[in-house]
């Protein structure tokens, strides 16, 4: 009771102070910078081993963590919702959405990162909080440092995933600029967002049937020798979940986190129709310029942009809950 009059006697003093003089949130707010120093001040140092671990493995893994990211954050926020396992009261949780199976992978390794921070600190780290530090570090990995963050945490886990959830906000690849912008202004980001965070397409694999119908099928301004290397590994017929291949985003650097997309787009050697599209407006066309040829331009705008990706509609205090188990709620 004592606790909760003082926190409202301290809002109440903000309040006040900002009518007076300004009193500045933190940019980061609700999240925080630190979340956990007190209460298991070895998670991020944990959360970075396991990842470090993975990528020398597989570097895909680093992929694969920025990409659940994004895919967890545009489905009822950045809640963990994405590893949430079927269930006879859940049945068809969003992992089981045509946008994120079979392509969206990296489960077991947040089971084993879960798995170490637990035997650290139990009950304390969300399962939220994990993916984000795990994307940190995977993008300072593959970037070979040039790309280092801090990440705010305190987010908590969802308790609700459904596969309908993910085709409302997960455009497809088949997408134009307007759809694409539209997709992010509803999660507060916008086009220079959509831009940079397009940029991470240079690492990681992507299924052919992503982009064998409008790209290779149809007319497309498509690279040439792309398209005759792309029809050699991908049969006209890829279709999820039946004969579909994979190939690299990125066949220059395609382990390396780095502005090379860029160059790609301009080059029109993209694999996705939304890549291509980054070039059908003068002002997306200029940022893609930007990135491509002013040096460190594009990984300064990339760390802010997942900062601000991470951050989209996060539950925190008393919403949700920090799950034992990654895959499933917590029932009290």
């Amino acid at each position: 009771m004592a606790a909760g009059a003082a926190k409202l006697h301290a809002l109440v003093a903000c309040a006040l102070l900002l009518l007076a003089v300004g009193c500045q949130a933190s940019p980061y707010w609700p999240l925080e910078l630190g979340f956990y120093h007190d209460k298991c001040p070895q998670a991020e140092a944990v959360v970075k081993g396991v990842m470090q671990h993975a990528i020398s493995q597989n570097p895909g893994n680093g992929a694969a963590m920025i990409r659940m990211l994004f895919h967890d954050c545009f489905v009822e926020g950045c809640d963990a919702s994405i590893f949430l396992d079927p269930t006879p009261f859940s049945p068809t949780p969003e992992k089981l959405s045509p946008p994120n199976d079979p392509s969206v992978r990296g489960f077991e390794l947040i089971d084993a990162i879960k798995d170490a921070v637990e035997a650290a600190c139990p009950g304390v780290v969300s399962c939220a909080d994990i993916l984000a530090f795990a994307a940190r570090d995977a993008s300072c990995i593959l970037s070979k440092g040039t790309i280092a963050f801090d990440m705010p945490s305190g987010r908590r886990d969802g308790t609700f995933s459904n596969a309908s959830e993910p085709l409302k906000f997960l455009v497809p690849p088949t997408s134009n600029l307007s759809a694409l912008v539209k997709s992010f202004v509803v999660k507060g980001l916008d086009a220079e967002d959509l831009v940079i965070l397009s940029g991470a397409h240079t690492i990681g694999r992507s299924h052919c049937s992503s982009f064998v119908s409008d790209r290779l099928q149809a007319p497309s301004d498509i690279n040439a020798g792309l398209a005759w290397f792309l029809r050699s590994q991908c049969p006209a017929d890829a279709t999820p979940g039946g004969n579909d291949p994979v190939v690299m985003q990125d066949v220059v650097t395609p382990n390396e986190l780095d502005s090379q997309f860029y160059k790609n787009v301009l080059a029109h050697k993209v694999l996705f129709t939304s890549d291509a599209a980054l070039l059908t407006s003068e002002d997306t066309a200029r940022m893609v310029e930007a990135n491509a040829n002013i040096p460190g331009w594009w990984e300064g705008k990339f760390a802010k942009a997942m900062v601000k990706l991470a951050a989209v509609e996060v539950k925190t205090g008393g919403q949700g809950q920090v799950r034992k188990h990654c895959r499933a709620i917590n029932y009290y």
